[in-house]
């Protein structure tokens, strides 16, 4: 582990090492074959030679992703410090491969992990790539906005009672929604009974920066926690970290991300996070104030259109909501009269306005570092306009964002099990051998090894029908499903 005290957070020694090799005008015979741009102008002309220029291959004088020993050793040493972590690793391949890293880290097939259900699908792909078995925590749901809530403190310490021998609880923090568990008393009761606790926080890079947040991770004590710099941090699309605490061996972590991460980590990517990490680490604080800000003025105008409800702090109850994400602007639609997939088509094709996503009954507009007050303006009046024109009777509109499981065997023995395709209609009561979901949020309405019940089966289809994107079945159309092939 490095010695954290003295480190300089005004440094980005992968930036640095990026601009002197930028001024050194080495002549290339390695790869990427289009030789720092020449080989390929039309893509220089639309990225820039400036970008172009540095998308390198590693070499000493940048290091190594994979064996790090110089600039990207250092580069990790900071983020550790600034996000208060043991270690940092710098992660290429999303917030999916940091949380994968997590799982394979402390998992083996045939362990147990305690999680709730409403995951992102990396973390059940991670459970089919090392055979472990998911006990799940079905989270409670709030009637009216027909959401997942956080783990309630009983539900996680009878999940720990009834599964001694499992490795590890999984939380997130927070939720696509903002919502938070108690994550410091679900970290306590886990070491308590010899077992690691893991957090997504893939919406949560603000939690370490911003004041007046919930808890993060690596604040409450847990051992792993997977951020998305590139969400609510700054960083390029698929550029993440990987913390860990203490209790964690870093040589093994790294042993396990070198199991799928790729040997040719894109520098774009690494400096991205470099220069991200000191941003943060510089002026987070006073960033995340002014979105905490903006969230907070465009709650209070969106509900005072009226019809909408952008829901906030005043929906924690201390358990399974025991605290809020203030920056997340969540508004549940269906009093309208609409979906919020419905909401979320009109404002990109009616306003040209794109929020993150929307479901069957609320949309997420993501705020961040890079928002200004005049376009939150803008969207809180292309909602009352949506409101004005479209707003219709909400009779018949589906309220049920979550269905609880019926689990019938581990996600890896079904996902290589003898399959058969089948249309949807004709599925009820088998056994699903891949994921369907509705992506943003990528939160599996059904996973391989999972009963198909007619509940699941109405959701898949009403989603389709308000035009949610569905992914995840080898039928592009999705009128067909793989579910387990009965024996003879």
């Amino acid at each position: 582990m490095e010695k954290k005290t003295m480190l300089n957070q005004n440094r980005a020694p992968i930036y640095e090492a990026l601009q002197t090799f930028r001024q050194m005008r080495v002549v290339p015979f390695d790869v990427p074959g289009h030789k720092r741009g020449r080989g390929n102008p039309e893509l220089t002309e639309f990225l820039g030679e400036r970008c172009i220029s540095i998308d390198v291959n590693s070499m000493k004088p940048l290091d190594n992703l994979c064996h790090p020993v110089s600039v990207i050793r250092e580069a990790e040493a900071l983020a550790a410090d600034a996000f208060g972590a043991a270690h940092a690793f710098l992660m290429v391949g999303g917030t999916t491969s940091s949380v994968q890293s997590m799982v394979l880290s402390t998992c083996k097939r045939g362990d147990k992990i305690i999680l709730p259900r409403n995951v992102h699908r990396s973390v059940i792909n991670a459970l089919v790539l090392c055979g472990a078995i998911p006990v799940y925590v079905n989270p409670e749901v709030d009637q009216r906005l027909g959401i997942s809530l956080g783990m309630k403190r009983e539900q996680v310490a009878r999940a720990i009672r009834e599964n001694p021998d499992a490795v590890a609880v999984l939380v997130n923090n927070p939720t696509y929604y903002g919502i938070c568990s108690d994550l410091r008393t679900i970290v306590n009761m886990a070491h308590e009974a010899g077992m690691y606790c893991l957090a997504d926080e893939a919406h949560g890079t603000h939690f370490y920066f911003g004041e007046e947040m919930p808890v993060s991770a690596m604040a409450a004590g847990a051992d792993m926690a997977s951020v998305s710099m590139h969400k609510s941090g700054g960083s390029l699309t698929q550029s993440s970290l990987l913390l860990i605490g203490p209790g964690i061996q870093e040589g093994h972590v790294r042993k396990i991300i070198n199991l799928t991460q790729t040997t040719s980590g894109s520098y774009l990517l690494m400096a991205s996070l470099d220069i991200s990490r000191r941003n943060l680490a510089l002026r987070g604080k006073t960033v995340f104030q002014q979105v905490t800000a903006m969230a907070e003025y465009a709650r209070e105008e969106i509900n005072a259109v009226g019809g909408y409800y952008a829901f906030g702090r005043e929906c924690v109850n201390g358990d399974s909501v025991f605290d809020f994400d203030p920056t997340k602007l969540s508004v549940h639609t269906r009093d309208i009269g609409l979906a919020g997939i419905e909401v979320y088509d009109l404002l990109r094709d009616e306003y040209d306005i794109q929020i993150e996503f929307g479901d069957i009954g609320n949309i997420l507009a993501y705020l961040s570092i890079g928002d200004r007050p005049q376009e939150v303006e803008r969207l809180v009046s292309a909602l009352a306009e949506i409101r004005r024109r479209y707003q219709t009777d909400s009779g018949g509109l589906m309220n049920q964002e979550y269905i609880a499981p019926e689990v019938v065997m581990s996600p890896q023995d079904a996902f290589y099990a003898s399959k058969k395709s089948v249309p949807l209609e004709e599925s009820t009561g088998c056994i699903c051998s891949e994921f369907v979901m509705c992506y943003p949020p990528g939160i599996p309405i059904v996973a391989p090894g999972e009963r198909i019940t007619s509940e699941v089966l109405q959701y898949i289809q009403y989603a389709k029908a308000k035009g949610c994107s569905m992914t995840g079945p080898e039928d592009p159309d999705i009128e067909n499903i793989n579910i387990l092939q009965e024996e003879d």
